[in-house]
């Protein structure tokens, strides 16, 4: 449940309805607005029976959540969330753009990338070192050699750097050299790999799951905040569906659920929600539109010779006409967006 109190407060009426809430052993979550403060109650709330708090000072009136995730509901946190990373940050006001190879094959082919996304306006760079594959026989990435390759880029070029990682090791790495992890579709009901997420404190990137539901990866996203990092943005990244013309299925009605349901930022990925690179650009300039708070473009040097995804990536040149085309479409959607 949430506890509305009055726009007249005192922080001393919040503060002993806190205490309250705290003395029979939940948690209380504070979510101070420009006009009212919103006290989120998470636990057993049958422990407050008898404790009349909807009588105490300052209490306008207290509301039942009924969904099963609480930390990221919006009700609990009416006000989008700005998600500070590295040199930058993710929500309102500003677009976003995630940039670079499904897999880092090598530090050439990296820092070439690297370069290309910086100019054309990128904020972020991606790559993986830990590729989740449907076929054991494919390649499986660079693991650490490829976040060092990261970090090295990061240092060049000024890019926040984001990485996937599929298990408590690979996060144990990763955070020493990206500003950002990222847990993919294959891992977003892992829980015990979604806990540790929470524990690092790093900011999250969290995937929706092939199958899953709106709730589903909300309750995905629960899991990381729980263990007290506040630090997530959501990624739609499409879902499997019946049809076969394009890898997966864009669910773009999305990113408006989203934003009804929950303050967290969420950006769309047309890449490998399509798996086609000629859909990436129609699709991106529709992410933006609906309100996404950001994108996540594959972009190689030679898509032709990708170890990993080749036909849904954009050449260097590609991604920087992309950056131009979208640049009027962030601005009309009010977001500072600068492709140079």
């Amino acid at each position: 449940m949430i506890i509305i109190m009055k726009p007249s407060a005192s922080d001393e009426a919040i503060r002993k309805v806190t205490d309250i809430i705290e003395s029979k052993g939940l948690q209380a979550h504070l979510s101070k607005g420009s006009q009212v403060t919103i006290v989120g109650v998470v636990g057993d709330k049958t422990q407050l029976a008898g404790c009349n708090i909807e009588m105490s000072e300052g209490v306008e009136k207290i509301v039942p959540v009924t969904e099963s995730y609480k930390l990221v509901n919006k009700k609990f946190h009416p006000e989008d969330s700005v998600i500070p990373v590295g040199n930058t940050h993710i929500g309102p006001g500003t677009m976003t753009v995630m940039a670079g190879p499904c897999a880092i094959e090598s530090q050439d082919q990296l820092m070439e990338t690297a370069y290309a996304v910086k100019k054309a306006g990128a904020t972020f760079l991606r790559g993986g070192a830990y590729k989740p594959r449907t076929s054991p026989y494919s390649f499986q990435g660079l693991e650490e050699e490829g976040l060092k390759y990261m970090k090295e880029a990061r240092e060049a070029t000024g890019l926040n750097v984001i990485c996937e990682v599929t298990s408590a090791h690979a996060i144990e790495s990763a955070v020493k050299y990206v500003d950002m992890l990222q847990i993919g579709a294959r891992n977003m009901q892992n829980f015990e790999l979604l806990k540790e997420a929470g524990k690092s404190g790093t900011p999250v990137l969290l995937k929706r799951g092939l199958c899953a539901t709106i709730d589903e990866w909300l309750n995905a996203a629960e899991y990381i905040i729980s263990e007290g990092n506040p630090n997530i943005v959501l990624c739609e990244r499409g879902i499997r569906t019946y049809e076969t013309s394009t890898r997966n299925t864009l669910d773009i009605s999305a990113v408006p659920v989203i934003r009804q349901k929950s303050h967290l930022p969420i950006i769309v990925d047309p890449s490998h929600a399509t798996g086609v690179r000629a859909y990436v650009e129609p699709l991106a300039k529709a992410a933006i539109a609906v309100g996404a708070d950001g994108l996540m473009i594959e972009v190689h040097p030679c898509p032709a010779r990708a170890l990993s995804d080749g036909p849904q990536s954009l050449t260097f040149d590609a991604f920087e006409q992309l950056m131009k085309d979208l640049a009027p479409y962030a601005e009309l959607s009010g977001r500072t967006f600068k492709a140079q």
